[in-house]
């Protein structure tokens, strides 16, 4: 069943996705904006996230800036599934998998600290399975932080890549694994990140604003489980579009309300010819084939041959991982 947010909690959802306050009290400080105090703030955090309304309260990374990630996906046989998800689910790295209605019918992304372990991953499943994993390594991102309002979707902005280049260390590393597994709903979460990496609240508070300038941080803020607040027909679309109309074609596509993710990913010569690629999430599967509709009149797309894959089944949805993991925000 659905969960159906109060007013306040809708707008917890909708306004803190990005822009998270990175304060010593940052909860303090919505609570300022809300008319709440600090407490009230929190124990609403705490019964959304209870309730499967929200992952956590943290960050969304850039992917293969600091770390290495693909989408992979396997065609698995119908009496396999569950014994192959949980293979699949049970790589520390696999932070997303889901079910999907065609051939290529398990859909997972894969991450790792460097591409020597994410292949090593890959294998791992592949051995596991005694099933054949496909990869489809990202090559230019449109719009992938996946937040979008609740209430009323509109026009992505065009996502601007890395803004600045910096040079990161193993303590950057530390911070963004944190940020992906979550903070901690108490008063002072940056302190108590601090705290566990055996640094100060201003060093973690700067360098997560250092990462976020640049980029490398795509959003910090409240991270949603969309298929919890009702939106459970989702689909992936995949688009074979020319190389050399990508970059319209993308910048079009993102900007459509109702797109909430974009990119371009890696083909598999012979197997699966599909270059861009965009999700869309929506109450019922009527309105996600309105925006489909939408998507196949652009006339960047207008021809271009598409499959519409909708998701059945979330098997895991967790944060990315950067680093050797961290105890899991409680």
């Amino acid at each position: 069943m659905a969960h159906t947010p109060d007013p306040v909690d809708q707008r917890l959802l909708d306004e803190w996705q990005r822009d998270f306050p990175l304060v010593s009290r940052p909860f303090a400080s919505i609570g300022q904006v809300l008319g709440l105090n600090e407490d009230q703030v929190i124990t609403r955090l705490d019964r959304l996230k209870a309730a499967g309304a929200i992952s956590r309260i943290g960050a969304t990374i850039r992917p293969n800036t600091i770390a290495a990630s693909t989408l992979a996906a396997i065609a698995v046989p119908e009496k396999r599934l569950d014994e192959v998800a949980a293979i699949v689910g049970a790589e520390e790295g696999v932070n997303h998998s889901y079910l999907r209605e065609h051939r290529l019918n398990l859909w997972f992304v894969a991450t790792a600290p460097d591409d020597a372990a994410l292949q090593a991953s890959l294998e791992r499943i592949e051995n596991a399975s005694g099933l054949p994993v496909l990869g489809f390594p990202l090559l230019r991102a449109f719009n992938i932080d996946l937040g979008f309002s609740l209430e009323n979707p509109k026009a992505h902005k065009p996502d601007g890549g890395l803004r600045k280049t910096l040079s990161l260390d193993g303590t950057d590393r530390l911070i963004m694994q944190a940020l992906t597994q979550g903070l901690l709903l108490v008063s002072h979460p940056f302190a108590m990140l601090a705290d566990d990496l055996g640094l100060s609240e201003t060093v973690v508070l700067n360098r997560i604003r250092r990462l976020s300038d640049a980029g490398y941080l795509t959003r910090v803020g409240v991270i949603l489980r969309h298929r919890a607040l009702g939106w459970r027909s989702n689909a992936m679309v995949v688009w074979q579009v020319p190389v050399d109309r990508i970059i319209p074609a993308g910048e079009a596509l993102a900007a459509l309300p109702g797109v909430t993710l974009c990119y371009q990913r890696q083909t598999v010569p012979d197997v699966w010819p599909y270059t861009l690629y965009c999700m869309i999430h929506a109450r019922s599967r009527h309105e996600a084939m309105d925006t489909l509709t939408r998507a196949t009149e652009l006339p960047e797309l207008q021809g271009v041959k598409h499959e519409v894959l909708f998701s059945t089944h979330c098997f895991k949805q967790t944060g990315a991982m950067i680093a050797h993991s961290r105890k899991a925000a409680q």
